[in-house]
């Protein structure tokens, strides 16, 4: 076996290391009795209830829709994070204006903004939309705002006295030196996002993996509530993959620690 094929089985067998060993734990708590079995389903009955619900497209249809509404809340509160973490990080009179308001709205769990929402909002879309958005614009205005505040100012110091305008200090400084942070901050909103989708699909939800979990609850379906926690995790960790392999071309010109 080549070095090169050494290396990247070593690299596989890390990767899968963590999951094998819960996979472990798993069979191990049932062997030994230490949950009652009815309330820890076997591994291989959870992926029994995932072929099924896949087989009769009702997995896909509820992984589609809670898809869609992270898709949609992350494009909107990311949106709207960018310009004000622009703000928040570049001038002290945006940082002095709005960093209290905003460090008063992120601490509020959305949950707590459920019954507001149905009020104001209706039982539709446009509610969970809402709330997933709420989510993400705290988490990515926060990484902005931090990562954007460390630009040394001695760089637009020898720009200007080079004679570059404000125009051109945007494009060609302040652009290039925010695009690491926007990126992180789209991982952490995608994040963050996922962890409220249950939250907000309380919202009368009749499809989506945050429904599917409350519906099994309420019937005392743990092999399907574990299938639905399964497929968040799973589903967001595949999009984050997808993130990081496009922030790795987007800045391959950054000096990275070697993976």
């Amino acid at each position: 076996m080549s070095p090169y094929a050494k290396a990247r089985l070593a690299n596989w067998g890390l990767r899968l290391l963590p999951w094998l060993t819960i996979v472990a734990v798993w069979y191990a708590i049932r062997g030994f009795g230490l949950v009652s079995p009815g309330l820890l389903p076997l591994p291989q009955d959870i992926a029994a209830t995932a072929w099924a619900r896949l087989l009769d497209g009702e997995l896909p249809r509820h992984i589609l829709a809670s898809t869609g509404r992270v898709l949609a809340g992350v494009a909107i509160g990311t949106a709207i994070a960018i310009p004000v973490g622009f703000a928040l990080g570049r001038y002290a009179t945006a940082r002095l204006t709005l960093d209290p308001l905003i460090n008063f709205f992120r601490a509020l769990p959305p949950i707590a903004l459920v019954p507001l929402v149905i009020v104001y909002l209706g039982i539709g879309e446009a509610a969970k939309v809402f709330v997933l958005s709420f989510s993400a614009f705290f988490a990515a205005v926060i990484v902005l705002y931090e990562g954007i505040a460390q630009m040394p100012p001695i760089y637009g110091h020898v720009a200007r006295t080079l004679g570059a305008n404000q125009s051109e200090i945007f494009r060609k400084l302040v652009l290039p030196y925010a695009l690491p942070h926007i990126l992180t901050a789209l991982r952490v909103a995608l994040g963050v996002t996922w962890a409220t989708l249950v939250a907000a699909e309380l919202v009368a939800a009749q499809a989506g993996l945050g429904a599917m979990i409350q519906m099994a609850a309420s019937f005392f379906q743990l092999d399907v509530i574990y299938v639905g926690i399964i497929m968040i995790g799973l589903t967001a960790l595949s999009m984050d993959h997808a993130l990081r392999r496009l922030s790795r071309r987007l800045l391959s010109w950054q000096e990275r620690v070697p993976s």
